[in-house]
């Protein structure tokens, strides 16, 4: 690769992880304000703050959908903008919310605008890239995705002793308009004129039949989304598990970021090895280690009743983070790699399906959480065994790319 092409493709990366790094920041930074958050709404436990970044991701699934459906008919840039000046509005009514009612539909409002970023940057790299090269470029803007939950709860931190937990949306404008100044000046529209059907509602209902009757994408989707409800689950109940069940108080975010860490270093080893091992094996290992590790958990709880030994639990959050790290982007990558022609309407379906069934599941394992991590434990074992016998044993056609 040239000079040219190489620097290109180095600003690309970057510029798509910031895009898709403002999602996680929505969620991370605020996670250090829950008990904040908890006083100030006089609510019962910051469990039920809990609750804001679960709606948040349900706006979210909605949000993919619709703007992947309008980037495949109008454009990439068009919808991305749309979407992030959305979010904005969501962010201002966060903002000034006088009760923790208007806060949540700031949430909600919030997640329907990051589906722009979520949905269109997979769309984007879609269009440049497939197969096992769409894998290697996600593993490498997983990679800096990954580590913005590593700062992200510091920086939220910083803010909150600085001022209070409402500065953290006026972080989160800012930081989204400077994203997207740099998206409008500097990425070309990756979807040409000649490709998009216009925006009209039978074209629509044609992509979302494409993408509903291809089996392998909906059965690596689903798959995806019942994995990612045990990481959801352990991003609701992190603060919970380190600050209050093991007493670490402030030093939550320190934990936190290791763990995050983890994933990050998954991505690029993915990244580094895709290529030569292969999709389907390597979502494989991920999904055979989360059992294994969490079989050796849930059996060290049953012998010894209680929670276990910190670096025991620390040993075990980090290979789960490795492996979902490894899972994200291949079977992400499996999903799309047959929508090649319909990679807007495409990554959105698979995203929102991921969402819809990740977050009643997190939810669910909120629930039965009490003040043991075995909940936690488990729903990563069993989770991810379900999607391996998803990925195993339900035909799929063929992958076949469509260029």
């Amino acid at each position: 690769m040239d000079q040219p092409n190489r620097r290109f493709e180095i600003e690309f990366i970057i510029l798509i992880a910031t895009l898709m790094a403002i999602v996680a920041m929505a969620i991370n930074m605020i996670l250090p304000a829950f008990a904040d958050i908890t006083r100030h709404f006089g609510l019962d436990t910051p469990t039920q703050v809990g609750l804001t970044v679960s709606l948040l991701y349900v706006g979210l699934a909605f949000g993919q959908i619709t703007f992947g459906a309008i980037s495949d008919s109008l454009g990439r840039k068009p919808a991305m903008l749309a979407g992030l000046g959305i979010f904005v509005a969501g962010t201002l009514v966060s903002w000034s919310a006088p009760t923790f009612s208007l806060l949540i539909l700031g949430q909600i409002i919030q997640g329907f605008g990051l589906g722009a970023p979520r949905v269109i940057t997979v769309a984007i790299i879609r269009d440049r890239f497939e197969g096992s090269g769409m894998a290697r470029i996600m593993s490498f803007i997983m990679m800096i995705f990954a580590l913005v939950p590593t700062v992200s709860p510091y920086i939220g931190q910083a803010v909150i002793v600085a001022s209070d937990w409402r500065m953290l949306f006026v972080v989160f404008i800012a930081g989204t308009m400077l994203a997207g100044l740099w998206f409008a000046c500097r990425l070309p529209e990756s979807h040409p004129a000649a490709a998009r059907t216009g925006f009209s509602f039978r074209p629509v209902l044609v992509n979302l039949r494409d993408v509903l009757s291809n089996r392998t994408a909906m059965v690596h989707a689903a798959a995806l989304g019942i994995v990612s409800g045990a990481f959801i689950a352990y991003l609701n109940l992190s603060q919970q598990i380190f600050e209050f069940q093991y007493g670490l108080g402030n030093q939550y975010p320190f934990y936190f970021a290791l763990m995050s860490l983890s994933l990050a270093s998954a991505s690029f080893i993915n990244g580094r090895v895709v290529v030569a091992v292969g999709l389907e094996r390597l979502s494989a290992f991920g999904l055979f280690g989360m059992i294994a590790g969490s079989t050796v958990l849930v059996g060290i709880i049953t012998i010894s009743p209680g929670n276990p030994a910190l670096p025991v639990l620390l040993i075990y959050l980090m290979a789960m983070m490795f492996c979902f790290g490894i899972l994200v982007s291949n079977l992400n990558a499996l999903a799309m790699k047959s929508l090649g022609t319909v990679a807007g309407t495409g990554a959105a379906l698979v995203g929102a399906l991921t969402t819809l069934i990740s977050v009643p599941l997190a939810i669910m394992v909120g629930n039965i959480h009490h003040n043991s991590v075995l909940s936690l434990a488990s729903a990563f074992g069993l989770f991810a065994l379900i999607s391996l016998c998803m990925v195993r044993f339900i035909p799929t056609e063929r992958l076949q790319v469509n260029t």
